[in-house]
């Protein structure tokens, strides 16, 4: 049970540091030109994976709680003129890029990659896959909203090649799912599961929840995680709810109904985070649990978690990220870009041939470093200097002195149980986990003096 009064303490705004530095810092001033430059100099830069991210920007309704950028499909002719100018962005991407080096991840988010006709899909990894070779047994991954799961869809994302399926299920309580205008599945759950493996083992499944929504409670929750257990997915998600009406408007349709009190949700978390522990998966930071099988909680037992804007994977999968489509993050060792978040003005712009690049960030010598020490720390709970200083050719001690190292504040840490600290390394605690993100941010200079506004971290 976390005590009251560090949840009070520390349940602060602070980047989720999905990035570093948070999308939040990017700039417009960041040009095509430089993006392009970025691309080809990428070829030079470790890892040496590709990992493709496609935006599909779509959903037949819109669930109050998103925070992504998703737009209602108005007709289809908007789908079939933005799959070709996606179609048109990869040529312009893959012009720049060796394609010599191997794909290791393809991951569709959205949106809803599902709302749109399968055989776009298909036509997409299709590309990819008369392009570049691939590592032993990439990840290939798509989001999928139940709700429109047919057995013809499933057939179709298995024929384009999609081995991993992230199946949101948010909650089984319908009164939930009404109140954030979410569908429920469109056949039983277990039969989807099923249905995708049928015989093949590498097909795996996550099922997504999230807590803090409106008409849930500790004990309904834990109903919610209990049922999800006998289904045994691969992994599981419990996202932690960002109520950022500032960010997305459309959150603030959650607000008539009432969002659970910080104490409430913190028991959502411990309860959901105990039980799945006791029922046999692994903790993968503080919010992903994975089987013992699971090449995840092998990574992490070895220390060699990563994760990019999509979510953890392994330094095998690891690969700098190309994102493609409207408002899709590339992340390459030294540069964010950032496309426009207008579908309009993707098509014309990426239909054209150009990249629609409409912001971005080019990360300085110690930004680097710091992203490093922050992966590290996020990933594998833990930043051993001497390691961190080896990949980059410095002492630990330089490391210390590139971060924002502060022994004082990193005592207090210690001294609320969060982390152990010695002069060779930190390590957080178990009890700790829950509160990483303000650990990381601790070695954040950028949060020394900024305006930009972050959820909560509990």
């Amino acid at each position: 049970m976390i005590a009251n009064d560090l949840l009070q303490k520390y349940n602060n705004p602070v980047p989720r540091y999905t990035s570093y530095p948070p999308a939040n810092f990017f700039s417009e001033e960041f040009t095509q030109t430089e993006f392009r430059k970025a691309l080809t100099e990428s070829n030079q830069h470790s890892p040496q994976n590709i990992s493709f991210y496609f935006h599909i920007p779509f959903c037949l309704r819109m669930c109050y709680f998103c925070g992504c950028n998703s737009y209602g499909i108005k007709n289809d002719h908007i789908i079939h003129d933005y799959i070709q100018a996606l179609k048109t962005e990869i040529k312009t991407m893959v012009s720049h890029l060796d394609t010599n080096r191997p794909i290791s991840q393809i991951h569709y988010g959205g949106g809803t990659p599902n709302a749109i006709p399968v055989e776009y899909l298909q036509e997409i990894n299709e590309i990819l896959f008369s392009t570049f070779l691939t590592i032993e047994k990439p990840e290939i991954a798509i989001e999928c909203n139940p709700a429109y799961l047919t057995f013809e869809q499933m057939d179709g994302l298995k024929k384009a090649g999609f081995k991993r399926f992230s199946l949101g299920i948010q909650d089984f309580d319908p009164e939930v799912l009404k109140a954030v205008n979410r569908e429920e599945p469109g056949m039983q759950v277990n039969e989807i599961m099923a249905y995708l493996k049928n015989g093949d083992p590498e097909v795996a499944i996550n099922l997504d929840f999230i807590y803090g929504l409106p008409k849930q409670n500790a004990k309904s929750f834990v109903k919610a995680i209990e049922k999800a257990i006998e289904l045994r997915p691969d992994r599981m998600v419990t996202f932690s709810y960002a109520h950022v009406p500032w960010v997305s408007k459309i959150q603030k349709k959650l607000e008539k109904h009432g969002l659970p009190e910080s104490d409430e949700k913190m028991k959502m978390f411990e309860n959901a985070f105990d039980l799945l522990l006791k029922s046999g998966y692994h903790a993968i930071g503080f919010d992903h649990f994975a089987l013992e099988n699971d090449e995840l909680t092998q990574a992490y037992a070895n220390k060699e978690l990563h994760r990019n804007f999509q979510g953890y994977c392994t330094r095998r999968t690891t690969g700098q990220v190309y994102a493609l489509g409207v408002t899709a993050i590339s992340q390459l060792n030294t540069v964010y870009a950032q496309n426009t978040k207008s579908i309009d003005e993707y098509i014309q712009l990426a239909g054209n041939g150009e990249i629609p690049t409409i912001k971005g960030y080019k990360l300085n010598d110690d930004q680097i470093i710091i992203r490093d020490v922050i992966t590290e720390l996020m990933c594998n709970e833990q930043v051993v200097w001497s390691e961190i200083g080896t990949r980059f050719g410095k002492t630990g001690e330089e490391i210390k002195n590139t971060i924002k190292y502060d022994l004082p504040r990193l005592k207090e840490f210690e001294a609320d149980g969060i982390i152990q600290v010695s002069d060779e390394k930190i390590t957080v605690s178990a009890e700790g986990l829950i509160f990483i993100r303000n650990v990381a941010a601790s070695f954040d200079p950028l949060l020394t003096s900024t305006t930009k506004t972050f959820s909560k971290s509990v």
